[in-house]
């Protein structure tokens, strides 16, 4: 049976070896007016002050932008943001994203929350079909799309072919998805379960995807 062609983002499911999930983040800056969007589900990184987001700018150093798709300082997963007072309503705000643009006072802050274990599992859609269980333990890409401006989701994916035999890659698969709707591994869309690989937070980044 077809998948179906529905991305959402990473998605938490767990953790390596079955640890306790509990699903908790840790809250990061975002830049005052930063224009780019963060979409709940997209990656997010700490920035230098020079590696660029996914809408091609850069955040101010020690604040947390949008993953591009060649980014190797992730540090996990974006799941809303919450400023101090809005700079429309005068009022606290919690969002399902952060739609960019938003210019607080002096003073206030805009704060993003992100799924930042380094051992945490995501699920996450491929932009194509994939090879089960060969392409288990090898490396694929981020495939970032801008996502929902109703709703706040994501749209990003892993790419549709793991890198090639000893070159690095954002994430590494751990197994198929058990969502009866899209684990078919025959067709495109299936959904897969990754961990992050190229990450600030991870000692080593596995540069080999099998031949």
């Amino acid at each position: 049976m077809a998948n179906k062609d529905a991305p959402f983002g990473l998605r938490p499911v767990g953790e390596l070896g079955s640890s306790i999930q509990n699903s908790g983040t840790t809250k990061y800056q975002i830049e005052d007016n930063l224009t780019g969007p963060i979409y709940k589900g997209d990656l997010v990184y700490v920035s230098d002050g020079t590696v660029t987001d996914s809408a091609g700018n850069a955040p101010a150093k020690g604040t947390i932008g949008g993953s591009a798709n060649s980014n190797v300082m992730s540090i996990g997963v974006f799941n809303g943001c919450f400023v101090t007072k809005h700079p429309t309503t005068g009022k606290p705000y919690w969002s399902n994203y952060y739609p960019g643009a938003i210019d607080v006072a002096t003073g206030e802050k805009i704060w993003g929350y992100v799924y930042d274990d380094p051992n945490k599992l995501f699920e996450v859609q491929s932009s194509g079909t994939l090879t089960h269980p060969t392409c288990v333990g090898s490396n694929i890409d981020y495939a970032w799309t801008a996502g929902s401006t109703v709703n706040g989701q994501s749209n990003a994916e892993i790419g549709s072919s793991i890198v090639a035999s000893g070159a690095t890659g954002t994430f590494v698969i751990v197994g198929i998805s058990t969502d009866p709707d899209n684990s078919d591994t025959a067709s495109a869309n299936a959904n897969w379960i990754v961990r992050l690989n190229e990450g600030r937070y991870l000692k080593t980044t596995l540069t080999t995807s099998f031949p």
